[in-house]
């Protein structure tokens, strides 16, 4: 089946995107392979079910949407890659970037799925520890560590990548004899690592670009003297074993990628044969895997970066270095959406604006950075039945107030109207996890999905099964099968009040003593 209520732009018309990019971003076409007709399938079936369940309402205008079974099979994907290119018995352990997913379910989830962690905060640790992943599956990163949260990961056997000559006087003391007392022999098992930036360029998008000359990420290779130090460093220390290199995510070329895990071994082997021996054992090889935001198609996949690695790296899969990954935004953007109802449509100049409930708040990099994070918009109508009517070229708004707020502009989709729903495709990663606090707008419901044979109860919160049963009169999946589980409850705005200090109400006006 071809999806075509799916935004559409002809690249050049005067309503087109703000550039050639996000033109291409913003066209879905049709499913070519049958693992993304199959997602797009159960997504339908998702929405047609949420909007019959009563996940939106008035109280709660958007909510987001995570299919289970996609992210299995994604997770699924990235460790027969490199089980394809690793030698046998070579460990691998495939970290998930928190900060593309900080919720704990997800989290928890993923674990099952065989991923460890990839944390840069306190908070981010806290999640993973929340969802039992054990120590040994987690990597702590940061640029700004504090002594404390070093002190931390030391103590509970944490693997962790040095950023700079600074962090790493302090864990000359951290490591010191004795210096652990809560430990066996008062030292540290963690693995230890440095991070290292070859200084290879930038990508597309500046901001997602850590291997650039002057990145505030790791050693700087090309430094005067840099490289010299790293080497004298981790032989004069033998409880450096690792070294870490990410050089980018979104925008990055695989080409440039590759280049960077090729940095990385060199250093690697030259370490090596300086201590004499095998110094270095596991190379961290970060993630940044891009994403396809312009149709239902992974593309570039797992297996042909781990390939591409395997073509330009060889040495890396021949068994002496063990490995680990970081990827976050690749393993979960095209697993989710954002569900918001279409409160108006209005015109404007004799543009169509649809106003939806789904803005900066959940789309933050889309709405202030259009050219570089364009998405993909589904239009569907009150039932949740995808829209079928010629399309017209429109602004899809969202709630924020300040004129900015758009998170679609000039687009062809079928002409919405009061009552009809939009989805933000491909926004697994990021979008509903982390979002933005503008205007006070609640946090929106996240609702993980599966399709079963056995009828679903609502997900917590829900009004009831609202005719589940029905296949919603658009035939494809019988909704009935749709079963949710709530990942994030909606926030409330007694929620939000109490987040936004009503307790501390009188505060600044309460009498001096």
């Amino acid at each position: 089946m071809a999806y075509t209520h799916h935004a559409a732009v002809r690249p050049g018309s005067p309503a087109a995107p703000e550039s050639a990019e996000a033109a291409a971003a913003a066209t879905s076409g049709a499913c070519g392979s049958p693992r993304a007709a199959a997602a797009a399938a159960r997504r339908d079936a998702a929405v047609r079910a949420a909007v019959a369940r009563g996940l939106l309402s008035d109280e709660h205008p958007v909510a987001a949407l995570l299919d289970v079974a996609s992210v299995r099979e994604t997770a699924a994907a990235l460790h027969a890659a490199f089980e394809e290119v690793t030698a046998p018995g070579q460990p691998v352990l495939h970290s998930f970037a928190v900060k593309a997913s900080s919720l704990v379910p997800v989290l928890r989830l993923l674990a099952d799925c065989g991923l460890g962690c990839e944390v840069a905060s306190p908070g981010e640790l806290a999640l993973a520890r929340a969802a039992g992943v054990g120590p040994e599956s987690i990597v702590l990163d940061s640029p700004a560590k504090t002594a404390g949260e070093l002190r931390e990961a030391l103590e509970l056997g944490i693997a962790l990548n040095a950023d700079n000559r600074q962090e790493l006087e302090r864990l000359d003391a951290l490591m010191a004899p004795g210096a652990l007392p809560s430990r066996p022999g008062g030292r540290s098992a963690s693995p230890v690592g440095l991070r290292v930036n070859p200084q290879l360029g930038g990508g597309s998008i500046g901001a997602m670009s850590t291997a650039t000359a002057t990145s505030k990420f790791g050693f700087a290779l090309q430094d005067e003297g840099a490289r010299e130090f790293v080497v004298r460093a981790c032989v004069e220390r033998p409880w450096i074993t690792r070294l870490h290199c990410h050089v980018g995510s979104q925008g990055m070329p695989l080409e440039k990628m590759a280049a960077g895990v090729a940095a990385t071994y060199e250093l690697a082997e030259e370490i090596n044969r300086a201590a004499g021996g095998r110094r270095i054992d596991t190379l961290d090889i970060g993630g940044g895997l891009p994403v396809n935001f312009g149709s239902e198609e992974v593309s570039p996949t797992f297996a042909e970066y781990a390939r591409l690695l395997r073509d330009t790296v060889p040495g890396l899969f021949d068994g002496r270095y063990g490995l680990v990954t970081e990827f976050g935004r690749s393993v979960l953007a095209k697993c989710g959406l954002v569900l918001a109802r279409v409160e108006y449509a209005k015109r404007s100049g004799g543009r169509p604006i649809a106003v939806t409930h789904a803005g900066a708040q959940v789309a933050v990099r889309t709405v202030f950075a259009p050219e570089a994070w364009p998405l993909r918009v589904a239009a569907y109508d009150g039932l949740g039945r995808p829209k079928r009517s010629a399309p017209v070229v429109q602004d899809i708004a969202g709630p924020c107030c300040f004129a900015g707020d758009l998170v679609a502009r000039g687009r062809e989709l079928p002409e919405l109207a009061s009552g009809d729903l939009v989805a933000l495709l491909d926004t697994g990663a990021y979008y509903f996890s982390t979002p933005f606090d503008y205007n006070s707008l609640p946090r929106p419901g996240v609702y993980g999905f599966t399709l079963g044979d056995a009828p679903s109860a609502p997900a917590d919160g829900a009004d009831g099964d609202g005719g589940s049963g029905s296949n919603g009169g658009d035939g494809g999946t019988d909704i009935a099968a749709v079963r949710f589980a709530t990942v994030r409850p909606p926030q409330t705005l007694e929620d939000l009040v109490a987040a936004s200090g009503g307790a501390q109400r009188d505060a600044l006006t309460a009498p001096r003593p």
